[in-house]
């Protein structure tokens, strides 16, 4: 068995998930991993794309049809950028016509 991160060979067996999948840890990194997840990771294109589409004003579950993500991790994903946005504004003074 072959971590996903470190790439080495040792792991050792720790738990299972809710399905009774077998959870394994690299024991160099510390990762844990299931082998063979129902459910993959989003690639970096896919995100670039959500990206590019939440700035063209789609709704959410059009976004979600066109990239084949689930509704509830791009709903999470729009959270955590929102929470980046800088929430105060910088407005300069105008100079005033006499």
């Amino acid at each position: 068995m072959q971590c996903p991160t470190c790439q080495r060979m040792h792991t050792i067996k720790n738990g299972s998930i809710s399905s009774g999948k077998p959870t394994w840890m690299g024991t160099a990194c510390g990762r844990q991993f299931v082998v063979n997840p129902r459910r993959s990771r989003i690639p970096s294109d896919t995100i670039t794309l959500v990206d590019r589409l939440l700035l063209e004003k789609i709704s959410l579950a059009g976004i979600a049809r066109a990239t084949g993500v689930s509704p509830r991790w791009l709903q999470s994903y729009v959270n955590k950028k929102y929470a980046t946005v800088p929430k105060t504004v910088a407005v300069s003074p105008k100079k005033k016509a006499d």
